[in-house]
Order: structure tokens, then sequence, then C-alpha cells
């Protein structure tokens, strides 16, 4: 990992922990959770948001001043607004999305949850991920959160990461294993 990006993912863990056990504490829990997914969404679908959280030339003071204004319009909890002000005053917002990555993993351990990325060959239905997150629950034995993503490179199958285990049952992959496979015998 580069220097810039660990020094991001430290004051990202700091933040999301301070968010985390005050949250805790207040049993605000649930609103963190909601504030994260509206964040992610946020960074996901406008550009705008993420020029001013990365911008060098806009001023703490703008800075401070639009995120209140933002948090307000997303009715964040006050334990967000407050801890994105405090960002802002410093100069931090630009570890936004490592920190609601950090706080989502946080969320999810104190639920007992894990996270499944899932590479799909096509848009997967809502039975059908239901289904795919019940199979993993029995493998791994917590509940499992499936986020999928579509890749038609992948022709046919799936690929399904848990943690540090992956699953590869796409039939990209075993085309690969079979031309592979066929080089070693010619």
């Amino acid at each position: 990992m580069s220097e810039p990006v660990s020094i991001s993912q430290g004051i990202a863990q700091r933040y999301a922990t301070a968010i985390f056990d005050l949250a805790k504490e207040g049993k605000d829990l649930k609103a963190v959770e909601g504030d994260v997914d509206a964040l992610d969404a946020a960074l996901a679908e406008s550009s705008e948001f993420v020029d001013l959280i990365n911008s060098p030339v806009v001023t703490r003071e703008e800075q401070a001043a639009a995120i209140a204004a933002i948090s307000k319009k997303m009715n964040l909890s006050s334990t967000m607004t407050n801890t994105l002000g405090l960002m802002a005053e410093k100069r931090r917002l630009f570890v936004l999305p490592q920190l609601t990555a950090a706080l989502r993993a946080a969320i999810a351990e104190d639920k007992g949850e894990v996270t499944a990325e899932v590479s799909a060959a096509k848009a997967m239905t809502k039975a059908q991920q239901d289904k795919l997150a019940k199979a993993l629950k029995a493998a791994v034995g917590k509940d499992v959160k499936v986020n999928v993503a579509v890749d038609e490179a992948l022709i046919g199958g799936l690929v399904v990461k848990v943690g540090s285990k992956m699953i590869d049952s796409s039939i990209a992959s075993k085309l690969n294993a079979l031309q592979n496979s066929m080089k070693e015998v010619g």
C-alpha cells in the first residue's frame, strides 16, 4: 500500500471508530448506517460532491458551509453532521469514501454480518440474491450481505468474494483453465 493511501486509511479509521463509538453509546447505530448509505449514494451519483470534498481550491469555511447544507438536506444524524463539519474544518473530507467503508465494516461486524462481493454475468433477481445469501450463510456461519456487480466478461456463472476467500464458478474462468491445460498437452 502506498504511503498516501495508508495515511488516508488511518485518518478515516480514526474518524470511523469515533463515529461508531458515539453512535453505539447513543444507541443511534441504525441512523448512522442510513447516513453511510446516503453518503455512499451521494459519492456515487454526484461528481460535484466528489469535487467538493477533494478540491484544494475550496476554503475550509466554504467546505464547512457546504457540508452543513448537504447534511441538513440529506437529513443526516447529528453525530454524522458534526463529524463531517469537524472534518471540513480540518481539511479531512477527502477521506470520506474510506470513512464510509470503515463505518460499514464496523457496523457489519457489530451485527455479526459479512459482506460478499459478487460479480455475475447478468443481473440477479432479489430471489436469487436471497438464495445466494442463504447458501453463503450456511457456509460462513454468519449473516451475509450480498453486493452484486454485473460483469458480462464472465460469460456465465459467478465470482464470489467473502473476506479472503474467493469462489470462481464463471464460464470465463473455466475456459481459461481449459485453455491452460490444452497448452500443457501440446
